[in-house]
C-alpha cells in the first residue's frame, strides 16, 4: 500500500520524493509506504485551505456542516473494524482498545455535528451603560479560518477528531499533519470526509515529518490557530514560534492517583492498574503515580503487584490481550534505561520491568524519589510508581509537586475530602472515584502548568475555534 498526502482533493504519491515505511510495532511488518510531503506540499495545502476558507466554507451554512460530519460518523460506523484493525496495525494497540477508540472517534463526530447547529451568540443589555440607551449590541461567532492540526501516534483517530471535528463543526478549514508512526489511520480518516461531501480543500492531509512541514505550518502566517498534542518540547517551540495565532497544547503529564483509608480498595485497584497499563502506558493522563494512605499501602500494594502480573503481554491482535508493544524499539529501550535508572538511586523494581524489542513488560516500582525521571517526567511507558503517604495535606503537595498538572483521581469515600482535594489540586481535571486516565468526549480537557493551554472536548473546543465578533447599531431616529 503506497499512500501521500491529500491536497484539494488530489492525492500526491507519485514523483521522485522521499518516502517512507510505516512498521507494525509488534512483528515489523511493513504496512504501507508513505510519500513524504515538502514544504512546497505545504504551502499549496495552506493556500488552497485559505482560499477554500474565504470562498465557500465562511458562508456555509451550519447544516451543512452538521450533516457532513454526521454522514461522516455514518460511514466511520459502518468501517469500524477496517479502522480498528488499521489502528492495531500501524500502533500496537491491542484490538479491544482499538475498537473503542472507534466507537470514540464515532461519538466525537456526532457531537460535533450537534455543536455546529448551537453555535451561539448573545444581545448585550448596552443601556446597563451610561450613554447606551437606545442602542442594540450583538455578539455572534465567526469561524478563525486555517486551523493547523497537528497529531500523536497514540490515538490516530480519536485525537485526530477532537481538532478536525469541531474546526469544520466551527466553519474552518483544516491542514492536517498526522504522526509519521501513524499514517494509514489519518489518509483512511481524510478520505472517509471526502466521501461524506466535504469538498476539497477544506480539509488537507499533509503527511510529512516534522522538521520538513510541522515547523512550517506552526509558523505560516495565513494560519490562525495550531492545535496540537505531542511532547513538551516541542509544544515550546510552537508556543515560541506560533506568534499571534491561536494555540491549543495538550502536553505530557504524570498523572497523580490518590488512594485514601477509606477507599473501596478493590475498585480503585481495579481501575488503577487499568489506567497505569492500557496501550503500554502510552496515554497522557496514564496513572503514573499512585499514592496510598500508609494504613493500607501493603495490602494495596500486593493488589496491585497481583493484577499487573496477571495481565496478558503480546500480540495486539490477540482478543485476550491486556499489553502490546510499544511504539518502537527506541522508545522500549529508553524507558527501561530510566527503570535503570532509578533503581540504581534506591528504587525498588517490585514487578516487571524487563524489555526485549519493543515489548517492555508492565512495571510496578517503589521507594521512589521525586527526582527520578520516572516521577518527575512523563514516563509514557507501562511504569507505575507506588509512594505512600499519611495525611491529606502531604499528599496534595507531593502531587502538586511536579511541573505538571493534567489529570488526577482520587479515592475515598469522604465526600467532602473528596472536594475538598480536588480543589487543591492543581490540575485542568480531577476524578473522584476514578482513574486519571478517564476521558470522555465531552468535558473539558486540557491542563495547567506545562501540561499545555486551552481546552478540548467537542463544545469547548468549538468555541476555541470561534472569534467573537461584536455588532451594535443605534436605534435612535434622526
Amino acid at each position: 500500500m503506497r499512500i501521500g498526502s491529500i491536497i484539494n482533493g488530489r492525492e500526491i504519491n507519485e514523483g521522485q520524493r522521499e518516502t517512507e515505511e510505516v512498521i507494525n510495532p509488534f512483528n515489523q511488518e511493513t504496512i504501507a509506504e508513505i510519500v513524504l510531503a515538502n514544504e512546497s506540499d505545504l504551502n499549496e495545502a495552506v493556500d488552497g485551505s485559505f482560499d477554500v476558507f474565504h470562498s465557500m466554507m465562511k458562508h456555509m451554512p451550519a447544516h451543512q456542516r452538521s450533516d457532513i460530519l454526521r454522514k461522516t460518523a455514518d460511514l466511520l460506523e459502518g468501517r469500524q473494524e477496517e479502522f480498528a484493525q488499521t489502528i492495531m496495525q500501524e500502533a500496537g494497540k491491542p484490538i479491544a482498545s482499538s475498537r473503542a477508540e472507534v466507537e470514540r472517534s464515532i461519538q466525537v463526530l456526532r457531537f460535533s455535528s450537534e455543536w455546529a447547529k448551537h453555535i451561539m451568540g448573545e444581545l448585550i443589555p448596552m443601556d446597563a451603560a451610561i450613554g447606551g440607551e437606545n442602542r442594540l449590541g450583538m455578539v455572534k461567532r465567526e469561524a478563525l479560518g486555517v486551523v493547523g492540526a497537528i497529531t500523536p501516534f497514540n490515538f490516530p483517530l480519536n485525537l485526530s477528531l477532537h481538532k478536525i471535528a469541531p474546526a469544520i463543526a466551527a466553519g474552518n478549514t483544516v491542514v492536517f499533519k498526522p504522526a509519521e508512526k501513524t499514517p494509514v489511520t489519518a489518509y483512511k480518516l481524510t478520505k472517509l470526509f471526502l466521501e461524506a461531501g466535504l469538498p476539497d480543500g477544506v480539509l488537507n492531509l499533509v503527511i510529512g515529518t516534522g522538521s520538513e512541514v510541522g515547523s512550517p505550518l506552526t509558523q505560516h502566517e495565513k494560519l490562525e490557530k495550531i492545535s496540537f498534542t505531542g511532547s513538551l518540547p516541542v509544544g515550546k517551540e510552537i508556543s515560541q514560534s506560533a506568534g499571534f495565532k491561536k494555540v491549543t497544547l495538550e502536553l505530557g503529564s504524570n498523572s497523580p492517583n490518590i488512594l485514601f483509608e477509606d477507599a473501596n480498595v478493590e475498585q480503585a485497584v481495579n481501575k488503577l492498574v487499568k489506567g497505569a497499563f492500557t496501550y503500554s502506558g502510552q496515554i497522557c493522563i496514564s496513572a503514573q503515580r499512585i499514592y496510598i494512605q500508609e494504613g493500607i499501602f501493603d495490602t494495596v500494594v500486593e493488589q496491585i503487584v497481583n493484577m499487573t502480573e496477571a495481565l496478558v503481554i503480546g500480540d495486539p491482535s490477540d482478543e485476550s490481550t491486556d499489553l502490546g508493544p510499544m511504539i518502537s524499539e527506541d522508545e522500549a529501550e529508553r524507558a527501561k534505561q530510566w527503570i535503570d535508572d532509578a533503581v540504581s538511586k534506591g528504587a525498588k523494581v517490585l514487578s516487571g520491568g524487563k524489555q526485549k524489542g519493543t515489548m517492555l513488560e508492565p512495571t510496578v516500582m517503589a521507594e521512589v524519589q521525586n527526582d527520578m525521571k520516572i516521577i518527575a517526567d512523563e514516563v509514557f511507558a507501562p511504569i507505575v510508581s507506588v509512594i505512600p503517604f499519611k495525611t491529606e495535606d502531604e499528599v496534595v503537595g507531593m502531587s502538586n509537586d511536579s511541573i505538571y498538572g493534567l489529570q488526577a483521581g482520587v479515592f475515598t469515600k469522604d465526600i467532602n475530602r473528596a472536594l475538598r482535594v480536588a480543589d487543591q489540586l492543581e490540575m485542568g481535571g480531577v476524578w473522584i472515584n476514578e482513574m486519571s486516565t478517564f476521558r470522555r468526549d465531552n468535558h473539558p480537557y486540557g491542563g495547567v502548568k506545562q501540561s499545555g493551554m486551552g481546552k478540548e472536548g467537542v463544545k469547548y473546543a468549538v468555541e476555541d475555534m470561534t472569534e467573537l465578533k461584536f455588532i451594535g447599531v443605534n436605534l435612535e431616529s434622526e
